[in-house]
């Protein structure tokens, strides 16, 4: 992935687990030809009381305004999963496509887990695009399988072109410290082989590849020191 048609890659904290400190957090990659591309969309308004140890700031609808993106603009809804705090918003952006993991999806139908949100990600078949693991979406924008956190979770690696290399974990390493050949906590994800598999290929990618930037999905102390909306990483 040497070439890229990432213009930038903008950061929004939408929400959070106030008791646990966690935040919660969506992701917007502009191209050079203009696609408006978001990666989750957060939780819903308002949040099941079964969720309640979650709350929303401000959303993603209202954070894309800020820089002038309406919700017809964004025309791609990268959905690492369908968890409460990741796919709040899907029904939320009439033109968007949704590229999700077939093996996600799928699982997805017939898993208590994901009902809450059933009305936001089950999206009509047209406007689907299921993938296969590891996938190219365009030129500098990369989907990478990472089960364990849930089957068919996917991470994200952006190319930019002055950052270079920025890894998006999501939750497949939800955290800093767990991006180790040895991670504690994959004993109690709900597939604990699985989650150390996808750290250990993530840790490979980022030592093959050089990346500049790893982001962690839940990590309040990074992301405290990361650029926020409006800037951006370019």
């Amino acid at each position: 992935m040497s070439q890229t048609d990432v213009k930038r890659l903008l950061l929004m904290q939408v929400g959070s687990m106030p008791a646990y400190q966690i935040p919660v957090v969506c992701y917007l990659v502009q191209t050079t030809t203009g696609r408006n591309i978001l990666i989750d969309t957060g939780l819903p308004d308002p949040i099941p009381e079964a969720a309640a140890d979650f709350q929303n700031g401000q959303d993603v609808l209202q954070q894309l305004a800020r820089i002038g993106v309406a919700p017809e603009e964004i025309d791609t809804i990268i959905s690492t999963h369908y968890d409460i705090d990741h796919a709040g918003r899907h029904a939320a952006f009439p033109n968007a496509q949704y590229v999700v993991q077939r093996t996600h999806h799928l699982d997805a139908a017939s898993n208590p887990r994901f009902d809450a949100l059933r009305a936001q990600w089950d999206q009509p078949v047209d406007r689907l695009q299921l993938i296969d693991g590891d996938t190219t979406l365009l030129p500098g924008l990369e989907l990478i399988e990472t089960s364990g956190h849930v089957p068919g979770h996917q991470s994200v690696l952006v190319r930019l072109p002055e950052t270079g290399l920025v890894l998006l974990t999501v939750d497949a390493v939800p955290f800093q410290a767990g991006l180790t050949r040895d991670p504690q906590q994959a004993g109690s994800a709900p597939d604990g082989e699985l989650t150390r598999a996808s750290t250990i290929k993530l840790l490979d990618l980022v030592e093959r590849e050089q990346v500049e930037l790893v982001i962690f999905g839940h990590d309040q102390a990074q992301w405290a020191e990361l650029k926020q909306l409006p800037a951006s990483y370019e």
